[in-house]
């Protein structure tokens, strides 16, 4: 009998390879190639922004190719995997960090060289994606960079504002701020995601009762849904195989057209709940001087919170199917108090949505949330009126209020006739008007408490959050939160950089 052939491995399509190699011809090829198959432009007519997309698609196609590797080998182990929380990513300009990282810059400068290009130009033609204000956003980008370059399974969730947060202009010889449409030219950067789109209720009231098997039960009926649609950006390492995504959530209708209204004339009323859906993630941080304001910050809060837990459990329910094991396979961290109402909406989703018990559910959320501190000054630390909460999210102030009480009963345990540590403690600020106070509600519901500096959680310890490190000192510990110099060091001086890689070596 003939022995059979041994079967060698397919060797890639000459097309695949081309199409991801990083020699400075194969990326000349990948450009030009991007320009007429995505961008639909040929040489003689195409613009620098043309060249610029271009030039990003070719770069994020090898981002993608190492993304898809790194996603499934973190679905093929199971990873267990950080989720960071954060209503700001100050991510800064994409291009030059990823040639940066994936080891590309010198090759990419050639490439574009070789088409008769100005590198620099197309580099200065990208908008920055002006999602955070300063520390508390760009910390939050510098942890992604971070755990994407320590090959850490990493999601980080936000929200995809239209506008940033401003354009400066001076007229006249004074500033002027006006919107910032990084959008507007579009964002190669970000893949749109329509399939993973989540349903967000918002008023209305609540309905309770015992279900068939006799077990008590509440049911939220909201009086609107806006729905939250996902879009991803690749987050790469340095010199790192590992790719990570931040997912960030654009509000819309759940019926963007009334035919009816349409038809009988009414063109405004046809598209209403559209645009009012849409303004939710409309702008970063909306004046919150008005009373419309300050509801539309706690909304847009809601919004991204509810859609990350929610995404996760999907992942979840992919592989396993006990929520119970949710904290075995999610580590989330909330930046500063902004996604603090995740503490409620996860014990919601587990106890109203996925039937879990609530001294379970309530188990679960301990053991998953850790919460980062930004602030010094009490007065700074983030609350919203009761009646806010009584008038948009109706079942979390139920559930606010179940946490408070059993969390005070425990602490009326231990510390006996101590009524000023009871209202330092408490959930609820019962001063005057009543007010939900956040940082209280992150405490209550994470495992670890960190400030950003040593010195700073010295003073989290002793003054702002004193109350809570006497019932829990365990929870604090320092995190010395650096960001990372490779962006401005590598960039800026790149002959410094080259100095110090040749003394000390490239780690």
């Amino acid at each position: 009998m003939a022995r059979a052939a041994k079967t060698k491995p397919a060797a890639a399509p000459v097309a695949a390879r081309i199409r991801m190699g990083n020699s400075v011809e194969e990326l000349k090829q990948a450009i030009c190639d991007n320009l007429v198959c995505v961008q639909g432009r040929f040489a003689p007519v195409a613009t620098r922004n043309d060249y610029y997309l271009a030039v990003a698609y070719t770069i994020r196609d090898r981002i993608l190719a190492l993304w898809a590797k790194t996603a499934h080998t973190y679905y093929a182990k199971a990873s267990r995997t950080v989720c960071y929380l954060s209503a700001e990513f100050l991510l800064g300009p994409h291009l030059e960090n990823h040639l940066i990282n994936l080891g590309l810059y010198d090759e990419v400068k050639q490439a574009v060289a070789g088409l008769g290009l100005d590198f620099q130009a197309l580099i200065d033609q990208e908008a920055e994606p002006g999602l955070g204000n300063g520390g508390l956003g760009r910390l939050a980008a510098c942890y992604l960079d971070s755990l994407a370059t320590l090959n850490i399974p990493a999601i980080g969730y936000g929200i995809r504002y239209e506008f940033g947060i401003f354009t400066q202009e001076i007229r006249d010889g004074w500033q002027e701020e006006v919107a910032d449409q990084w959008l507007r030219m579009g964002n190669p950067w970000e893949v749109a995601r329509p399939e993973i789109a989540y349903d967000i209720p918002f008023g209305g009231h609540t309905e309770s009762g015992l279900d068939a098997a006799g077990r008590y039960r509440v049911r939220w009926v909201p009086e609107r849904q806006v729905r939250g649609v996902a879009y991803d950006t690749m987050i790469t390492g340095y010199a790192s195989p590992s790719v990570i995504i931040l997912r960030l959530f654009r509000a819309e209708a759940t019926t963007s057209f009334d035919l009816r209204s349409f038809n009988a004339g009414d063109y405004y009323g046809a598209v209403h709940d559209k645009i009012g859906s849409e303004n939710l993630t409309k702008i970063l941080y909306p004046n919150d001087e008005p009373l419309a304001g300050r509801q539309l910050r706690l909304m847009q809060q809601f919004l991204f919170v509810s859609c990350a837990l929610q995404d996760m459990i999907r992942i979840f329910l992919q592989r396993e199917k006990d929520l119970r094991r949710f904290h075995m396979k999610y580590a989330i961290q909330l930046n500063d108090t902004h996604p603090a109402i995740g503490v409620a909406e996860l014990i919601r989703l587990l106890v109203d949505v996925h039937d879990i018990p609530l001294d379970k559910a309530w188990e679960i959320t301990r053991k998953t949330f850790s919460y980062t501190n930004h602030t010094l000054l009490s007065e700074a630390l983030e609350r919203w009126p009761v009646s806010f909460f009584q008038d948009m999210l109706p079942r979390h102030l139920e559930i606010i209020y179940e946490i408070n009480r059993r969390f005070l009963d425990g602490v009326r345990r231990d510390f006996p006739g101590e009524a000023d540590l009871i209202r330092r403690l408490s959930l609820i600020d019962e001063g005057g008007e009543r007010y939900v106070r956040m940082a209280n509600l992150a405490c209550v519901g994470s495992r670890r408490i960190n400030g950003v500096a040593r010195l700073h959680t010295d003073i989290l310890r002793k003054q702002v959050l004193s109350a809570f490190n006497r019932i829990s000192p365990e929870k604090f510990l320092n995190v010395t939160n650096g960001v990372t110099p490779r962006r401005f060091l590598v960039l800026s001086n790149p002959a410094l950089a080259a100095l110090i890689s040749e003394c000390i070596g490239p780690g």
